[in-house]
């Protein structure tokens, strides 16, 4: 039977842990709840920044070095930033978890941030925004999020803009880890072959930097009363990109659960109403799937598809009419069976390697403050219904309050889309 552990540290590190007997392997992370939501418009990107630049070499270690030191014994390193989050993490045989947490250790306390390095690293990261710049079905969810969230700093991009990414210095480096990089901020989660008391012994051991307390203090983002708008934006592109969607309720609402239950209904996958409908009956789309992308006390919700120009005005009539058909009659209880199976299915199946386990218990511990058991996850998709859904669906899909973002060809004209 697997294990759950809970550590608070006088230095106020949380310490998590999931032991699997039967599992060889571990995987490892170091998460610090900071992301880009907590910087301003003339920092953006720094975080994002960081989390590549902790790979470029500590006091100690090389770049070359740090890859060496995982890589050597098949062990495997990334990291990843998000609005709220930063994690870093690392993969390998059980024997080897105390090297894993010697890196990672070292990293994210004896950073060199080399100005060389920084440079050099600078235009990597460039590179990869110009690369989300010439793909619509990146971008434009970035565009959608800028819309939405304007005003609070959720509306500004991970990966930041060009001007600050030229810009950063080693002393804006060091000075964002010492705000923001809090051992309040820190939690070490593990999941596979691991022992948590070993892992409290590590934390000891290879953690000797004091890193204080963060100076973060999150403005809410609350639900807008949105209106409705179109927003169009020009692009060398052949097809139409549209996202027709508003904002909803984050993790902290239990409706959250109900909304994507309403979003595994009306678009996520192919037996989905707007697959089957768009795609399948008409043919005049490739892809077009529903999304719930959320954090801590709000979410975005809404409908993404591509096609043609001549296309478009077609695609989302059906989009809205899908909408109203919801919205006047109640699911069926088949239907709505079908989707709790499906989410269900998803969660449960991402649960069979251990970095997802990992990730899951690290994200339920820094939205909820707990680990929130996957038997709790499926009582409440469980407990939706179809006048849940009905109820939601009379809240969420009114056209009224929709934003229509629409990324096109310089030269294709619009029509009825507004």
């Amino acid at each position: 039977m697997n294990q759950y552990n809970k550590t608070i540290l006088p230095n106020g590190i949380k310490v998590i842990s999931e032991t699997i007997p039967y599992i060889k392997s571990f995987s490892l992370g170091f998460w610090f709840n900071v992301g880009s939501r907590d910087e301003i418009p003339e920092n953006n990107g720094i975080t994002h920044f960081i989390e590549h630049m902790l790979f470029k070499g500590t006091k100690k270690r090389s770049a070359k070095k740090i890859a060496v030191d995982i890589e050597s014994f098949g062990g495997y390193l990334n990291a990843f930033t998000s609005k709220e989050n930063t994690c870093y993490y690392g993969r390998g045989l059980e024997k080897h978890i105390e090297k894993t947490f010697d890196v990672l250790s070292d990293m994210i306390q004896q950073p060199a941030f080399k100005p060389v390095e920084m440079k050099k690293e600078s235009s990597v990261v460039i590179d990869e925004l110009y690369d989300i710049e010439d793909n619509p079905e990146e971008l434009i969810f970035d565009k959608f999020e800028e819309l939405i969230f304007a005003g609070n700093s959720l509306c500004m991009p991970i990966i930041g803009i060009e001007n600050n990414l030229k810009k950063f210095s080693q002393k804006d480096l060091f000075r964002f880890v010492k705000e923001k990089y809090g051992f309040d901020r820190l939690v070490i989660a593990a999941s596979g072959a691991v022992d948590h008391e070993k892992l409290l012994k590590f934390t000891d051991k290879y953690i000797k930097t004091d890193l204080g307390i963060s100076d973060i203090k999150r403005d809410d983002c609350k639900l807008s009363n949105s209106v409705a708008k179109l927003e169009v934006i020009d692009k060398e592109i052949q097809q139409v990109h549209v996202i027709i969607g508003k904002d909803t309720y984050g993790y902290k609402d239990d409706k959250r659960t109900i909304v994507n239950v309403l979003s595994q209904i009306l678009g996520e996958g192919s037996s989905s109403r707007l697959f089957q409908s768009v795609r399948e009956k008409n043919g005049i789309a490739y892809q077009i799937n529903s999304f719930l992308n959320s954090f801590y006390d709000i979410s975005t919700f809404g409908v993404y598809f591509s096609t043609n120009e001549k296309m478009m005005d077609k695609a989302i009539s059906i989009v809205l009419k899908e909408f109203k058909k919801i919205q006047e009659t109640k699911i069926s209880e088949r239907e709505l069976n079908k989707a709790k199976e499906s989410i269900k299915g998803s969660l449960l199946l991402s649960l069979e390697g251990t970095s997802n386990r990992m990730m899951r218990m690290a994200q339920s511990e820094l939205y909820f403050n707990r680990i929130k058991s996957i038997d709790e996850a499926i009582k409440d998709i469980d407990a939706v219904t179809r006048e849940n859904i009905l109820e939601a669906a009379n809240e969420l899909l009114d056209e009224k309050s929709f934003i229509k973002l629409i990324i096109k060809s310089k030269n294709t004209l619009l029509k009825s889309a507004a």
